[in-house]
Protein backbone atom coordinates (compact mmCIF):
# COMPACT_ATOMS: atom_id res chain seq x y z
CA UNK A 1 0.00 0.00 0.00
CA UNK A 2 1.03 3.40 -0.45
CA UNK A 3 2.87 5.77 2.45
CA UNK A 4 -0.24 7.71 2.34
CA UNK A 5 -2.81 4.97 3.25
CA UNK A 6 0.05 3.67 6.11
CA UNK A 7 -0.30 6.89 7.69
CA UNK A 8 -3.87 7.15 7.34
CA UNK A 9 -4.30 3.67 9.11
CA UNK A 10 -1.79 4.19 11.89
CA UNK A 11 -2.70 7.80 12.50
CA UNK A 12 -7.37 7.46 12.19
CA UNK A 13 -7.31 10.83 10.18
CA UNK A 14 -10.43 11.82 7.96
CA UNK A 15 -9.59 9.78 5.40
CA UNK A 16 -8.97 6.46 7.45
CA UNK A 17 -9.00 3.27 5.69
CA UNK A 18 -11.49 0.62 5.75
CA UNK A 19 -11.28 -1.22 9.18
CA UNK A 20 -9.68 -3.88 8.05
CA UNK A 21 -7.02 -2.43 6.22
CA UNK A 22 -6.34 -0.21 9.53
CA UNK A 23 -6.24 -3.67 11.77
CA UNK A 24 -3.30 -5.04 8.91
CA UNK A 25 -1.43 -1.69 9.12
CA UNK A 26 -1.34 -1.64 12.98
CA UNK A 27 -0.29 -5.61 13.34
CA UNK A 28 2.46 -4.96 11.04
CA UNK A 29 3.27 -1.68 12.71
CA UNK A 30 3.57 -3.63 16.33
CA UNK A 31 5.53 -6.46 15.11
CA UNK A 32 8.37 -4.46 13.51
CA UNK A 33 8.17 -2.31 17.19
CA UNK A 34 7.49 1.12 14.93
CA UNK A 35 6.22 4.63 17.03
CA UNK A 36 4.86 7.58 15.05
CA UNK A 37 7.92 10.51 15.18
CA UNK A 38 6.23 13.08 16.35
CA UNK A 39 8.33 16.22 14.64
CA UNK A 40 8.09 14.42 11.53
CA UNK A 41 4.34 14.58 11.54
CA UNK A 42 4.67 18.10 13.37
CA UNK A 43 6.23 19.17 9.73
CA UNK A 44 3.24 17.34 8.09
CA UNK A 45 0.85 19.22 10.40
CA UNK A 46 2.25 22.30 10.84
CA UNK A 47 1.88 22.02 15.09
CA UNK A 48 2.23 19.17 17.64
CA UNK A 49 -0.02 17.04 19.63
CA UNK A 50 1.03 19.22 22.53
CA UNK A 51 -0.57 22.08 24.15
CA UNK A 52 1.05 24.24 27.24
CA UNK A 53 -0.26 25.46 30.59
CA UNK A 54 0.84 28.46 31.93
CA UNK A 55 0.91 28.65 36.11
CA UNK A 56 2.20 30.74 38.48
CA UNK A 57 2.62 28.08 41.13
CA UNK A 58 1.89 24.43 40.47
CA UNK A 59 2.45 24.00 44.23
CA UNK A 60 -0.86 26.40 44.84
CA UNK A 61 -3.81 24.37 45.03
CA UNK A 62 -5.71 27.25 42.87
CA UNK A 63 -3.18 26.28 39.89
CA UNK A 64 -3.46 22.54 40.41
CA UNK A 65 -6.99 22.47 40.47
CA UNK A 66 -7.10 24.89 37.45
CA UNK A 67 -4.73 22.32 35.94
CA UNK A 68 -6.26 19.37 36.69
CA UNK A 69 -9.45 20.30 34.99
CA UNK A 70 -7.93 21.88 31.78
CA UNK A 71 -5.40 18.55 31.96
CA UNK A 72 -8.51 16.03 32.33
CA UNK A 73 -10.15 17.35 29.01
CA UNK A 74 -6.69 17.78 27.02
CA UNK A 75 -6.37 14.11 28.08
CA UNK A 76 -9.86 13.16 26.61
CA UNK A 77 -8.11 14.83 23.10
CA UNK A 78 -5.30 12.37 23.16
CA UNK A 79 -2.78 15.50 23.86
CA UNK A 80 -0.05 15.45 25.65
CA UNK A 81 0.41 18.92 28.26
CA UNK A 82 3.87 20.55 29.06
CA UNK A 83 3.44 22.26 32.19
CA UNK A 84 5.33 25.71 32.76
CA UNK A 85 5.49 26.94 36.02
CA UNK A 86 6.81 30.31 36.36
CA UNK A 87 7.34 31.28 40.23
CA UNK A 88 5.58 34.40 39.01
CA UNK A 89 8.29 35.52 36.91
CA UNK A 90 7.73 37.35 33.92
CA UNK A 91 10.36 36.85 31.97
CA UNK A 92 9.94 33.28 32.41
CA UNK A 93 6.59 33.55 31.42
CA UNK A 94 7.31 35.19 28.15
CA UNK A 95 10.18 32.09 27.75
CA UNK A 96 8.31 29.37 28.14
CA UNK A 97 5.75 30.96 25.06
CA UNK A 98 8.64 31.18 22.84
CA UNK A 99 9.50 27.97 23.75
CA UNK A 100 6.11 26.38 22.89
CA UNK A 101 5.69 28.36 19.84
CA UNK A 102 9.47 26.89 18.76
CA UNK A 103 8.08 23.43 19.31
CA UNK A 104 4.90 24.38 17.06
CA UNK A 105 2.46 23.30 20.10
CA UNK A 106 -1.27 23.06 19.04
CA UNK A 107 -2.08 25.53 21.41
CA UNK A 108 -1.41 27.39 24.99
CA UNK A 109 -3.60 28.41 28.06
CA UNK A 110 -2.61 31.20 30.84
CA UNK A 111 -3.99 29.91 33.66
CA UNK A 112 -1.92 32.65 35.51
CA UNK A 113 -3.00 36.01 36.22
CA UNK A 114 -2.20 38.41 34.10
CA UNK A 115 0.21 41.18 35.13
CA UNK A 116 -0.32 45.55 34.74
CA UNK A 117 3.36 45.93 33.99
CA UNK A 118 3.09 48.04 30.52
CA UNK A 119 6.37 46.84 29.14
CA UNK A 120 5.30 43.16 30.17
CA UNK A 121 1.71 43.21 28.44
CA UNK A 122 3.51 44.07 25.19
CA UNK A 123 5.93 41.78 25.27
CA UNK A 124 3.04 39.23 25.80
CA UNK A 125 0.77 40.55 22.80
CA UNK A 126 3.80 40.42 20.76
CA UNK A 127 4.44 36.07 22.09
CA UNK A 128 0.83 35.77 21.58
CA UNK A 129 0.61 36.92 18.40
CA UNK A 130 2.99 35.63 16.83
CA UNK A 131 2.21 32.13 18.38
CA UNK A 132 -1.48 32.23 16.72
CA UNK A 133 0.25 33.67 13.48
CA UNK A 134 1.91 30.41 13.29
CA UNK A 135 -1.53 28.29 13.47
CA UNK A 136 -1.24 27.83 17.32
CA UNK A 137 -4.21 28.67 19.32
CA UNK A 138 -4.75 30.83 22.49
CA UNK A 139 -6.93 30.63 25.56
CA UNK A 140 -7.13 32.43 28.80
CA UNK A 141 -8.19 31.94 32.58
CA UNK A 142 -8.74 35.56 34.40
CA UNK A 143 -7.15 38.90 32.49
CA UNK A 144 -4.64 39.73 30.65
CA UNK A 145 -5.00 42.14 28.29
CA UNK A 146 -4.93 40.05 25.46
CA UNK A 147 -8.19 39.33 23.07
CA UNK A 148 -8.74 35.68 23.32
CA UNK A 149 -10.91 33.34 24.15
CA UNK A 150 -11.28 34.15 27.92
CA UNK A 151 -12.19 32.07 30.95
CA UNK A 152 -13.05 35.18 33.50
CA UNK A 153 -14.45 34.24 37.24
CA UNK A 154 -16.51 37.28 38.37
CA UNK A 155 -13.80 38.31 40.92
CA UNK A 156 -15.03 41.91 42.55
CA UNK A 157 -18.55 40.02 42.45
CA UNK A 158 -17.18 37.85 45.11
CA UNK A 159 -14.97 40.19 46.68
CA UNK A 160 -18.26 42.15 46.77
CA UNK A 161 -20.11 38.99 48.54
CA UNK A 162 -17.30 39.17 51.77
CA UNK A 163 -18.27 42.90 52.36
CA UNK A 164 -21.75 42.30 52.47
CA UNK A 165 -21.32 38.89 54.68
CA UNK A 166 -18.74 40.75 57.21
CA UNK A 167 -20.77 44.04 57.58
CA UNK A 168 -23.92 42.07 58.17
CA UNK A 169 -22.54 40.18 60.73
CA UNK A 170 -21.67 43.38 62.61
CA UNK A 171 -18.12 43.98 61.27
CA UNK A 172 -17.06 47.63 61.23
CA UNK A 173 -12.80 46.98 61.43
CA UNK A 174 -12.41 45.30 58.26
CA UNK A 175 -8.83 44.48 57.43
CA UNK A 176 -7.47 42.94 54.15
CA UNK A 177 -4.30 40.74 53.34
CA UNK A 178 -3.65 41.17 49.48
CA UNK A 179 -1.23 40.13 47.09
CA UNK A 180 1.28 41.97 44.63
CA UNK A 181 -0.32 45.45 42.93
CA UNK A 182 0.81 44.72 39.62
CA UNK A 183 -1.29 40.85 39.45
CA UNK A 184 -4.78 41.89 37.60
CA UNK A 185 -6.68 39.03 39.98
CA UNK A 186 -5.79 40.58 43.33
CA UNK A 187 -6.70 44.30 41.69
CA UNK A 188 -9.78 42.95 40.97
CA UNK A 189 -10.99 41.65 44.08
CA UNK A 190 -9.27 44.81 45.90
CA UNK A 191 -11.00 46.69 43.89
CA UNK A 192 -14.61 44.21 44.86
CA UNK A 193 -14.32 44.95 48.51
CA UNK A 194 -13.52 48.26 48.40
CA UNK A 195 -16.11 49.36 46.30
CA UNK A 196 -19.04 47.52 48.54
CA UNK A 197 -17.85 48.76 51.91
CA UNK A 198 -17.60 52.37 50.62
CA UNK A 199 -21.31 52.27 49.26
CA UNK A 200 -22.21 49.96 52.64
CA UNK A 201 -21.06 53.54 54.41
CA UNK A 202 -17.66 51.79 55.89
CA UNK A 203 -14.69 53.04 53.63
CA UNK A 204 -11.90 50.62 54.08
CA UNK A 205 -8.84 52.90 55.11
CA UNK A 206 -5.31 52.42 53.54
CA UNK A 207 -4.20 51.36 57.01
CA UNK A 208 -6.02 47.96 56.90
CA UNK A 209 -4.47 47.00 54.17
CA UNK A 210 -1.40 44.96 53.58
CA UNK A 211 0.21 43.70 50.56
CA UNK A 212 2.56 40.20 50.56
CA UNK A 213 3.17 37.48 48.23
CA UNK A 214 0.08 34.92 47.38
CA UNK A 215 0.98 32.30 49.63
CA UNK A 216 0.76 31.12 53.23
CA UNK A 217 4.08 33.07 54.54
CA UNK A 218 2.95 36.02 52.73
CA UNK A 219 -0.29 35.84 54.64
CA UNK A 220 0.91 35.16 57.76
CA UNK A 221 3.23 38.03 57.39
CA UNK A 222 0.79 40.48 56.13
CA UNK A 223 -1.74 39.52 59.03
CA UNK A 224 0.94 39.63 61.63
CA UNK A 225 1.87 43.40 60.18
CA UNK A 226 -2.00 44.49 59.68
CA UNK A 227 -2.40 43.66 63.20
CA UNK A 228 0.03 45.49 64.63
CA UNK A 229 -1.19 48.88 62.44
CA UNK A 230 -4.90 48.01 63.35
CA UNK A 231 -4.94 45.64 66.71
CA UNK A 232 -8.65 46.62 67.00
CA UNK A 233 -9.66 44.54 64.01
CA UNK A 234 -12.45 42.16 64.19
CA UNK A 235 -12.11 40.81 61.02
CA UNK A 236 -9.43 40.33 58.38
CA UNK A 237 -10.02 39.27 54.27
CA UNK A 238 -7.48 37.80 52.36
CA UNK A 239 -7.54 37.33 48.54
CA UNK A 240 -7.24 34.19 48.48
CA UNK A 241 -7.12 30.55 50.54
CA UNK A 242 -3.36 30.17 50.32
CA UNK A 243 -3.28 33.50 52.49
CA UNK A 244 -5.77 33.10 54.56
CA UNK A 245 -4.40 29.74 55.78
CA UNK A 246 -1.40 32.05 57.04
CA UNK A 247 -4.00 34.74 58.34
CA UNK A 248 -5.17 31.66 60.59
CA UNK A 249 -1.93 30.75 62.07
CA UNK A 250 -0.73 34.20 62.67
CA UNK A 251 -3.86 34.94 64.57
CA UNK A 252 -3.59 31.56 66.68
CA UNK A 253 0.47 30.77 67.22
CA UNK A 254 1.83 34.39 67.38
CA UNK A 255 -1.10 36.56 68.78
CA UNK A 256 -3.11 33.65 70.31
CA UNK A 257 -6.39 35.31 69.50
CA UNK A 258 -9.56 33.23 68.74
CA UNK A 259 -10.83 32.34 66.09
CA UNK A 260 -13.62 33.66 65.27
CA UNK A 261 -15.04 34.94 68.71
CA UNK A 262 -11.94 37.95 68.52
CA UNK A 263 -11.38 37.76 64.87
CA UNK A 264 -13.37 36.18 61.56
CA UNK A 265 -11.12 35.55 58.59
CA UNK A 266 -12.56 35.28 55.46
CA UNK A 267 -10.40 33.73 52.11
CA UNK A 268 -11.36 33.42 48.29
CA UNK A 269 -11.80 30.95 46.05
CA UNK A 270 -12.33 27.60 48.31
CA UNK A 271 -9.76 25.22 47.64
CA UNK A 272 -10.07 21.90 49.07
CA UNK A 273 -8.25 22.21 52.19
CA UNK A 274 -10.64 25.01 53.43
CA UNK A 275 -13.30 22.36 54.51
CA UNK A 276 -10.56 20.73 56.69
CA UNK A 277 -9.32 23.43 58.41
CA UNK A 278 -9.89 24.44 62.05
CA UNK A 279 -12.04 26.61 62.43
CA UNK A 280 -12.93 25.47 58.62
CA UNK A 281 -13.00 28.85 56.61
CA UNK A 282 -15.79 31.07 55.19
CA UNK A 283 -15.06 31.75 51.45
CA UNK A 284 -15.54 32.72 48.03
CA UNK A 285 -16.29 29.72 45.71
CA UNK A 286 -15.15 29.25 42.48
CA UNK A 287 -15.22 25.94 40.94
CA UNK A 288 -11.75 25.50 39.91
CA UNK A 289 -11.63 22.43 38.35
CA UNK A 290 -14.50 23.63 36.14
CA UNK A 291 -12.55 26.67 34.94
CA UNK A 292 -10.00 25.27 33.76
CA UNK A 293 -11.93 22.32 31.75
CA UNK A 294 -13.73 25.49 30.21
CA UNK A 295 -10.69 27.07 29.56
CA UNK A 296 -8.90 23.77 27.80
CA UNK A 297 -12.15 23.03 25.68
CA UNK A 298 -12.09 26.88 24.46
CA UNK A 299 -8.44 26.30 23.46
CA UNK A 300 -9.48 22.85 21.75
CA UNK A 301 -12.41 24.31 19.43
CA UNK A 302 -12.41 25.72 15.96
CA UNK A 303 -10.94 29.10 15.80
CA UNK A 304 -13.84 31.30 16.30
CA UNK A 305 -14.40 34.50 14.20
CA UNK A 306 -14.23 36.92 17.41
CA UNK A 307 -12.93 35.97 21.09
CA UNK A 308 -15.49 34.45 23.14
CA UNK A 309 -16.23 34.74 26.94
CA UNK A 310 -17.13 32.58 29.75
CA UNK A 311 -18.26 34.19 32.44
CA UNK A 312 -17.75 31.74 35.96
CA UNK A 313 -20.36 33.63 38.89
CA UNK A 314 -18.76 33.28 42.46
CA UNK A 315 -20.53 32.43 45.55
CA UNK A 316 -19.69 33.04 49.47
CA UNK A 317 -19.42 29.61 51.25
CA UNK A 318 -20.21 30.63 55.30
CA UNK A 319 -18.16 28.21 57.53
CA UNK A 320 -16.80 28.32 60.76
CA UNK A 321 -14.53 31.31 60.69
CA UNK A 322 -16.39 33.94 60.43
CA UNK A 323 -19.59 35.32 63.23
CA UNK A 324 -20.56 38.25 64.69
CA UNK A 325 -19.08 40.63 66.91
CA UNK A 326 -18.67 39.91 69.97
CA UNK A 327 -20.11 42.95 72.11
CA UNK A 328 -17.30 43.74 74.92
CA UNK A 329 -19.28 43.03 78.27
CA UNK A 330 -20.14 46.22 80.81
CA UNK A 331 -18.61 45.94 83.88
CA UNK A 332 -21.31 46.19 86.82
Amino acid sequence: MSLATASRSLHDGTRAPRAELRERVRQAAESLGYTSHGPAQALAKATTPVVGLIVHDIADPYFSALAIGAMRVAHDSGLLVLVGNTFRDRALELEYLARLKAQRARGVLLLASGFSDAGYRTALHHELTSFEALRGRVACVSAHGFEADSVLPDHRAGARLVAEHLVGLGHRRIGVVTGPANLLTSRERMQGVRDRLRELGHPLPAERVVRSDFSRDGGRQATLELMARCPDLTAVFALNDMMAVGTLTALRDDLHKAVPDEVSVVGYDDIALTRDLRPALTTVHLPLEEIGEHGMRLLLSDRPLTARTVRVAATLIARDSSGPVRRPRRSA
